[in-house]
């Protein structure tokens, strides 16, 4: 079967929504939505990541970020620090670490789940394919 572009877009498009779905699932128990968890793990990749870079990372808007980061905060997830001028720095508290790690956890057994039909081989492909899919963004 030849795939089509407009198919191959569609099921990326699927499989992002089943792993949307099932993260939000898997993630629930720990009181996160999967955007949070996303902060979180953002966070502890990039300690001191200002609200802007934060949003960019996680989809979100600048506004949509600057009222999810402060529920966050009011959850004693992370905290916000003064940062040079009138930026805003974010860091893991060690609440939020932990729920990071749980969390962690629980999308490492939601991928598993997704990709287990997929020899080591094949995951390396798909991953190479994706990645020279993504290449440079021709929009930016």
């Amino acid at each position: 079967m030849k795939h089509q572009p407009a198919d191959v877009a569609l099921a990326v498009k699927r499989l992002q929504h089943r792993h949307h779905r099932a993260l939000s699932r898997a993630l629930a128990p720990l009181g996160l939505s999967l955007v949070q968890w996303d902060t979180l793990r953002h966070l502890q990749r990039e300690p001191d990541a200002s609200l802007h870079d934060l949003a960019v990372l996680t989809f979100q808007t600048d506004q949509s970020f600057g009222s999810l980061a402060a529920r966050m905060a009011e959850r004693g997830l992370i905290e916000r620090l003064p940062g040079p001028g009138r930026a805003v720095k974010h860091r893991l508290t060690a609440k939020g670490e932990r729920l990071r790690a749980e969390g962690q956890e629980a999308v490492n057994d939601v991928f598993a789940t997704s990709f287990h039909t997929l020899s080591a081989a094949q995951l390396q492909q798909l991953g190479d394919l994706l990645d020279a899919a993504l290449g440079p963004d021709p929009t930016a």
